[in-house]
């Protein structure tokens, strides 16, 4: 059982972008544990593109707890990938939308489960406003309310999604930024 899935993590990785080298196996987890979570990362990005419609090696994730809320930005690698932009903002703008009518169905599909926060986000979205922008390199949906328990949701929902894409962005709220840059 431990050579197959040790062999289906090494196809899923090979056909992919990422490197042939498997990222070090952090301190503390068993060769399993690290297969597996292999695996779930592979997953992620399998499902994520179907979600998506775009080559997640081909774009970064960004999410930003702030005060009012917090922010989803996405944006190409490669400053002249045009098509993978377009296709970030399409999907942008479809989340803002789907989020504006409570339908959280694609984190859904992209995570297979329901991210956290999502059941209070829906149930106080008419105190919750997405708003959608393109930058440069992409585009970001700002979400914000007065209310604090849907805040709290949306800190929980992005801390939730900072996590599982493994953006190394603060679990902490955040005083406003300015936009990441493109290569």
């Amino acid at each position: 059982m431990k050579t197959v899935l040790a062999l289906a993590v090494f196809v899923l990785l090979r056909s992919s972008d990422s490197p042939a080298q498997h990222p070090a196996m952090p301190p503390g987890m068993t060769h399993e544990e690290h297969l597996a979570q292999m695996q779930k990362d592979a997953e992620l990005k399998q499902h994520g593109a179907a979600a998506m419609r775009f080559d997640q090696a081909k774009a970064s994730h960004h999410f930003v707890l702030t005060a009012e809320g917090g922010r989803i930005e996405v944006a190409v690698n490669r400053r002249e990938d045009d098509a993978t932009r377009a296709a970030i903002r399409r999907h942008l703008r479809e989340i803002a939308g789907d989020f504006v009518r409570g339908d959280f169905r694609k984190p859904f599909a992209t995570h297979g489960e329901e991210p956290p926060g999502v059941r209070t986000m829906t149930e106080r979205r008419g105190a919750l406003t997405f708003d959608y922008a393109d930058t440069p390199a992409g585009g970001r949906i700002r979400i914000a309310s007065s209310d604090p328990k849907a805040r709290a949701a949306v800190h929980e929902f992005l801390a939730y999604q900072i996590r599982e894409h493994a953006t190394g962005d603060p679990l902490r709220v955040q005083p406003n930024r300015r936009d990441f840059r493109i290569r």
